[in-house]
């Protein structure tokens, strides 16, 4: 990327989007834990991208 910084919101509503996601996946009768463990690396890359997009 020679040192030019990205766009932060994507990731972080990315991040967002996989945390609905995770806590729609918990809060069923019957927990869905795919959904839930498919999303978890969404939350943390997504945060990870985020701080690193900032200027």
């Amino acid at each position: 990327m020679h040192g030019q910084y990205g766009n932060p919101m994507q990731p972080l509503v990315a991040s967002i989007n996989s945390s609905f996601w995770c806590n729609y996946a918990l809060l069923q009768k019957y927990k869905d834990w795919p959904v839930f463990i498919a999303n978890v690396p969404g939350i943390i890359f997504g945060l990870i991208t985020f701080v690193t997009a900032l200027h």
